[in-house]
């Protein structure tokens, strides 16, 4: 490593450094550099001095301020303390007054109210008294006023009858009329849905009937009815052995699951149109009592499978019947034949007839009462009703407005101004 060299400022020479050349350098420079560190260490320390001085000086200025600063926010504090205590104050006597002014007002408040409930419950007991007065008044008027209009509407109450009966009877008949009409209707709607296949089975039947009598009776003649015409379904004019007529037989076909017994009344009209001796029904179904064939309100019945035992037993009583009226032929007397005829089928055709027709005349009549009799008495009570409801009514107008309310003819009380009651009332 090569010595350490100086340039010359001056001649720009570099001169080495040896130990003998720097040594006195260094040193002189050490020195210099240790004064100058002595120096900084003595200004350091005198700074330091002043410093804490100094710091000494703002603790005691600080210390000295705060104090200050603690003694004006005490007395502030305590001014502030005051100030709002005096607000504190004023404000609660305010609020006092006020509390104490609003106690006043409720207490005048409460006091007008008892004052006003009083009188209230004074006029509520008036009223209540006067209205059990008037309650009691209404009572006897009511009492009073019916027994007058009881009495005195028994001619209102003919005549609404009459005018009633009047009108009741023209509803009654425009009604039945009415129901009569939609009744045939019905019954039309009825035949004609069930016309299809019941009326196809009952031809069919009555075409086997008819075959069936002409081939087991040979001599008779059967007559078939035809459809749309009164008489039954077929006519058996019995023949005797000598071709004589003994009587005829009317039969009528029914193939239905129900037996009905207004069958019995038609085929009974048929018969006497017919003038047969015998009326025959041939049915599928046969009454409750009737098992095979029998005898019912005049009128024989029989199943299907029964028809030719009961035919031959028919046609040999009318042979039988005819055969003694021929042999006696020629030595009766009119009594005899008067007699002959009320104890015969014709006379009792005839009767029953008579005695049918005034049945149903008895139920229509029946009925037209009953119909009657409960308008009447609908018409009554509404006429009562419409009565009280009008006494009422003019009672309570009266009892509000008193006398100055104009009296109505039947509904005026002239009893409650007799003397006699007003000395009992006194």
């Amino acid at each position: 490593m090569g010595e350490p060299t100086i340039i010359c400022p001056t001649c720009k020479t570099e001169i080495k450094l040896t130990e003998s050349l720097a040594a006195p350098l260094i040193e002189s420079t050490r020195r210099e550099y240790e004064k100058r560190l002595a120096q900084k260490d003595a200004d350091v320390a005198k700074r330091d001095a002043s410093l804490r001085e100094r710091e000494e000086a703002l603790s005691k200025s600080q210390q000295a301020l705060d104090e200050q600063v603690a003694e004006k926010l005490k007395a502030e504090r305590s001014k502030i303390a005051i100030e709002e205590g005096k607000k504190a104050r004023l404000a609660l006597q305010t609020d006092l007054d006020q509390k104490a002014k609003e106690v006043t007002d409720l207490n005048d408040i409460l006091r007008q109210r008892d004052a006003k409930l009083a009188e209230a419950q004074k006029t509520q007991a008036d009223l209540l008294r006067k209205q059990r007065e008037l309650d009691d008044a209404k009572r006897e008027l009511e009492l009073t006023v019916e027994k007058r209009v009881q009495e005195g509407l028994a001619v209102t109450r003919e005549q609404a009858k009459k005018e009633a009966e009047e009108g009741l009877k023209l509803k009654v008949l425009e009604k039945e009329q009415t129901i009569a009409s939609m009744q045939k209707q019905i019954e039309e709607l009825k035949r004609k849905a069930e016309q299809g296949s019941q009326q196809l089975q009952g031809e069919v039947q009555e075409l086997e009937l008819e075959a069936l009598l002409r081939t087991k009776f040979p001599r008779d003649t059967i007559e078939p009815v035809p459809k749309g015409e009164h008489g039954g379904d077929a006519l058996q004019r019995v023949m005797g052995a000598n071709g004589q007529p003994c009587g005829t037989i009317i039969w009528e076909s029914k193939r239905t699951k129900n037996w009905s017994d207004g069958w019995l009344a038609k085929l009974r009209e048929d018969q006497r149109a017919a003038k047969a001796e015998i009326a025959v029904i041939a049915s599928q179904s046969l009454p409750k009592d009737v098992e095979t064939f029998g005898a019912v309100e005049g009128v024989w019945v029989t199943h299907i499978k029964t028809v030719v035992p009961l035919a031959v037993t028919l046609r040999y009583t009318l042979i039988e019947v005819a055969s003694a009226r021929q042999a006696s032929e020629g030595q009766q007397t009119k009594t005899e034949m008067i007699y002959q005829y009320l104890t015969g089928p014709r006379f009792r055709h005839r009767v029953e007839a008579i005695v049918e027709a005034f049945s149903t005349m008895q139920e229509d009549l029946d009925k037209e009462k009953k119909a009657i009799m409960k308008q009447w008495a609908k018409r009554e009570e509404q006429i009562d009703r419409v009565m009280q409801a009008t006494a009422g009514m003019y009672g309570d107008l009266q009892g509000i407005a008193g006398k100055t309310i104009q009296e109505i003819e039947g509904l005026e009380l002239p009893a409650l101004n007799a003397p006699s009651l007003e000395k009992e009332t006194e």
